[in-house]
């Protein structure tokens, strides 16, 4: 890098600054009061998402049968929406109150409320009231969490069940809210037939999106997978979108839930959250969400009985935080390299970019700073990205395992038919670089070369945005 001039960073936008976006951040588990969203909020405006995943907590609202205790979500989503961020719930879990066994799970997790008449219309009492209240505030309800894995549906995943209760639960939210957008799915196994199941029940029918899960260390197959659940919801319904609910990773080697074990520290994480951000932008999904805004428990598997098992943490958070003696996130909550990375992503990609084709391609040369060859388009992940103005950006970066090594390489550019110089910008940090005359040549037969450019293994933009 020290080739290039800096010039400056990346100017960072509020959620109210930017009109429209893609990307979004998880805000989930406090139907458990796992975290304080008071010291969470202006951090999250201040980071630039649009979008904010949160869950409704049946057993939190409702402790007395046909009453509601709504105020909590109220000041969620208050809060969020006066910040320019727009809230989408997701509807879970059990109630202790209708559901014997949900009292056996923390926060009643994994218990769907499908067995007796009264669990049943207790339920779609709740969603009725839920879909009212939020009328003209929230718009994009979600039907459960995960539901193809034994953690969220605790007697056995069945495709065929979780779509009959889909159906009824869009049913029952429609009532309180005619023009309220249904979300099925919430897979965390795309390749399964778990969704084929639901769909054959009738729920391609009831709803307008399916989310995915997806918590990956190399996110090259994440495109793959994308085209392979839309080739299975055009079967059913080409208009249901697809939305990313949840991906992210953890900044720790000792945290809990997904990818644990692995030896995750707070940059690694960052460099996660860049290359699957871009992957998911480029795969067009109709919003995505980063899991997620803090650091807190995981407790899918949690006994209510046994305070310990409770205490799980995950630290997949853009924001790390301490936990009291009860397992809940305390004190100033802490910014960590994953949230730069992510405001830095949130101030560029968003308004009206779009996925493009451009005239750029790699084409290596020899390199005398790293004594070999530049790397090539066979070797490296690259995206172009266009604005209505004309404006491009092409985004690359070396698709390495991050778990395991520090990439740093060159690759020569050709630029065929863009007249305008670009900068570089270091999506990490946001610094925005002016490229030396001595790094340009002619190409004999048009256009010019950026040659012996820095390639890391997370994503870097030569972009004229800024």
């Amino acid at each position: 890098m020290e080739r290039l001039t800096k010039i400056g960073r990346i100017t960072p936008k509020s959620s109210k600054e930017i009109r429209y976006s893609r990307i979004g951040v998880g805000f989930e588990k406090l139907d458990r009061n796992l975290h304080d969203p008071e010291m969470a909020y202006d951090k999250l405006a201040e980071c630039g998402v649009k979008w904010a995943r949160i869950q409704s907590g049946w057993q939190r609202t409702e402790r007395e049968k046909g009453v509601y205790d709504f105020g909590w979500i109220d000041s969620v989503v208050d809060n969020l929406t006066e910040r320019g961020i727009e809230p989408w719930i997701d509807l879970c879990y059990g109630n202790e109150l209708y559901s014997e066994s949900a009292a056996n799970y923390f926060g009643a997790v994994g218990v769907p409320p499908i067995f007796t008449e009264e669990e049943k219309q207790g339920w779609a009492n709740y969603c009725k009231a839920i879909a009212e209240r939020y009328k003209g505030k929230v718009t994009y309800y979600e039907v459960w969490n995960e539901p193809d894995g034994a953690w969220c549906w605790k007697h056995g995943p069945s495709g065929t069940e979780y779509g009959k209760f889909v159906i009824e639960t869009s049913k029952a939210i429609r009532s309180g809210n005619p023009d309220a957008k249904m979300i099925g799915g919430s897979v965390c196994r795309v390749e399964a037939g778990f969704l084929a199941d639901a769909l054959e029940a009738g729920m391609g029918d009831y709803i307008d999106a399916v989310t995915y899960h997806e918590y990956v260390s190399n996110e090259q197959r994440v495109p793959y997978r994308v085209r392979s659940l839309r080739g299975l919801l055009d079967l059913y319904n080409p208009n249901i979108k697809i939305i990313q609910g949840e991906s992210g990773s953890q900044s720790k080697s000792d945290g809990h839930g997904a990818l644990r074990r692995c030896a995750w520290t707070e940059s690694k994480q960052a460099k996660q959250l860049l290359r699957h951000t871009m992957v998911d932008l480029e795969s067009e999904v109709e919003f995505l969400s980063y899991f997620s805004a803090v650091d807190m428990i995981e407790g899918l598997n949690a006994d209510a009985s046994e305070a310990a098992t409770v205490r799980d943490y995950g630290y997949f958070g853009i924001l790390g935080a301490d936990f009291d003696e009860n397992g809940r996130a305390k004190n100033e909550y802490k910014y960590k390299p994953s949230f730069y990375a992510l405001q830095n992503v949130c101030a560029l990609f968003s308004e009206d970019v779009r996925v493009a084709s451009l005239p750029i391609i790699m084409i290596p040369r020899v390199s005398e700073r790293i004594s070999a060859t530049d790397d090539d388009n066979h070797n490296t992940t690259s995206i172009c990205f266009k604005r209505d103005d004309g404006k491009w950006a092409y985004v690359y970066w070396k698709p390495t395992n991050i778990l395991s090594c520090d990439y740093e390489g060159t690759v020569t550019i050709h630029f065929s038919a863009l007249k305008d110089r670009p900068h570089l910008v270091d999506l990490m940090d946001g610094s925005v670089y002016e490229i030396p005359d001595s790094m340009i040549e002619p190409h004999p037969l048009g256009g010019y070369y950026i040659v012996n450019l820095p390639i890391k293994d997370y994503p870097m933009a030569l972009t004229n945005f800024c």
